[in-house]
């Protein structure tokens, strides 16, 4: 299975329908084509790096160290992408703050970030639907699954896999409506 490494505060957030969108520029590790949401359905692995608390506005983090080689990481939701964009437009990336919990701060350092075949002045973001598996699948981490990248290969399988979305179905058909003009982007 693929998985999408997030901050914790992110899955979390995502996890209990407070987030709807991802928003991402790219991991050091991403290679010279950059970051690309290229996997339509993948789990969630949260970090604890960084200082999450300070990039979002809402939601309470308490500060770990990072994974530890045979520590046990669980998954507990899968994410599936409707759409996925390339925003070049700060205004447009604006109008999405209702979707996500992140600092205007935080989104607007991402947007301007550069390097590594990454230009300035855009950021990829995705409309997701979140769904939590009935029975969690657990395995250890390994050194395999560390450093500055955001899609790792993870030991789980879910084919049979019951899952239940976190919103209804009517609450994400209002949210693809509001935002149905990204989706043509």
């Amino acid at each position: 299975m693929i998985a999408f490494k997030e901050w914790q505060i992110i899955c979390e957030a995502c996890a209990s329908g407070r987030q709807n969108i991802l928003f991402r520029k790219g991991g050091i590790h991403e290679g010279r084509d950059g970051f690309s949401f290229k996997h339509d359905q993948f789990c969630f692995f949260p970090t604890r790096f960084h200082n999450q608390q300070a990039g979002v506005r809402e939601g309470e983090f308490e500060q770990q160290p990072e994974w530890e080689v045979g520590e046990t990481i669980t998954v507990s939701h899968v994410v599936k992408v409707e759409w996925a964009v390339t925003l070049t437009d700060w205004d447009q990336v604006s109008t999405l703050k209702p979707f996500h919990i992140w600092t205007d701060e935080t989104i607007r350092e991402r947007f301007n970030w550069e390097g590594k075949a990454i230009h300035s002045g855009s950021i990829h973001a995705a409309l997701i639907r979140v769904y939590e598996l009935k029975t969690p699948q657990s395995f250890p981490y390994t050194k395999s699954l560390g450093g500055c990248r955001s899609w790792v290969d993870v030991p789980i399988k879910l084919e049979n896999v019951e899952m239940t979305p976190v919103i209804s179905d009517e609450q994400f058909a209002e949210i693809k409506t509001q935002l149905s003009a990204f989706s043509s982007l």
